[in-house]
C-alpha cells in the first residue's frame, strides 16, 4: 500500500496537489482514501463535483452518536473515498485533536478494512506537526511525506519546519520525507530558491506544478483537472508525481 502525507504551510496548494494526485491514482486503476487532515475540511471538495463532505468532527458535536462508515465516508471521481476530519468549534479546542480521533474511529471501524485502497493520502496543515497534526506520520499510518512549496520565504520556512520536525522523528520509525512537490507562484528565482531549499535539506524535488489558469477554472466547476482534461499538460504533471510514487514503492 502506498500511504503518503503531504504537508506544506496553509494556502500553499496541498489539497489541489492531493486532490489531483488522487485522482491520477484512481485513474491509473487504484483503489484511493483522501483524508483531509485540516479544520477547513475542503481537501476532498473538488473530488466530490464541489459539495463539500460533513467532517467526523462536525457530525460528533451534533450528534450523540459516532458516525458510521456510510456516513464519515463518500466516493468521489473514479471511486476516491473521501474523508475530512475538521475540527472544533472556531476559538475552542484544539484542532488536532480532530485528526486524533478521526484516526481512532478508522482504527475502530476498520476503514481500510473495507475499502481496501492501494493508496492512502492524508492532507495535512503544515504549519506545525506536533500533537494531532503529527499523527499521519506516526507508524502505521503514512510512510512517505511530500512537502509543498513554492519560492515565497514563509512557504520555504515553514517547508524547512516540517523537515526539521520529521528528523527529530528519525528514531521513532516514523514516516519519511520523500521529496518537495514545487507549486509556483512565479516568483522571482523561485526555482533556484526552492532547489537551494532541496539540496540543503539532502531531499529532491519530485514534481513541479506550473502556476495554472486552467486548476482554478476546472476548481471554479468542483472538479480536478485530472477529471477535466486529463490530456492536458498541467494533468500530465500530476500524473508523473503519481508514477514516481508507484514505482518508489514498487
Amino acid at each position: 500500500m502506498i500511504k503518503v502525507a503531504i504537508y506544506g504551510k496553509g494556502g500553499i496548494g496541498k489539497s489541489t496537489v492531493t486532490a489531483n494526485l488522487a485522482a491520477a491514482f484512481a485513474v491509473k486503476g487504484y483503489k484511493v482514501v483522501q483524508i483531509g487532515c485540516d479544520p477547513k475540511a475542503d481537501s476532498t471538495i473538488n473530488l466530490l463535483g464541489g459539495n463539500p463532505l460533513i467532517p467526523v468532527m462536525n457530525f460528533m458535536r451534533d450528534n450523540d452518536d459516532e458516525p458510521t462508515i456510510d456516513e464519515m465516508v463518500k466516493t468521489g471521481f473514479g471511486g476516491v473515498e473521501c474523508i475530512e476530519t475538521g475540527g472544533p468549534t472556531p476559538g475552542i479546542g484544539c484542532a488536532g485533536r480532530g485528526i486524533i480521533s478521526t484516526f481512532n474511529l478508522i482504527d475502530d471501524l476498520d476503514v481500510f478494512g473495507r475499502f481496501h485502497p492501494d493508496v492512502v493520502l492524508y492532507d495535512v496543515l503544515g504549519d506545525v506537526v506536533c500533537g494531532g497534526f503529527a499523527a499521519p506520520i506516526r507508524e502505521g499510518f503514512a510512510e512517505d511525506i511530500l512537502i509543498v512549496t513554492s519560492g515565497e520565504k514563509m512557504a520555504l520556512y515553514a517547508a524547512n519546519n516540517i523537515k526539521t520536525a520529521v528528523d527529530n522523528f528519525a528514531d521513532r520509525g516514523y514516516a519519511k520525507v520523500k521529496g518537495v512537490v514545487l507549486n509556483h507562484r512565479n516568483v522571482e528565482n523561485e526555482t533556484e530558491k526552492v532547489q537551494a531549499f532541496a539540496d540543503e535539506a539532502g531531499i529532491p524535488i519530485v514534481g513541479e506544478i506550473p502556476r495554472s489558469q486552467e486548476i482554478i477554472d476546472w476548481e471554479d466547476q468542483g472538479k480536478t483537472v485530472i477529471e477535466g482534461n486529463p490530456e492536458s499538460d498541467i494533468a500530465k504533471r500530476f500524473f508523473a508525481l503519481a508514477d514516481y510514487l508507484i514505482k518508489e514503492n514498487s
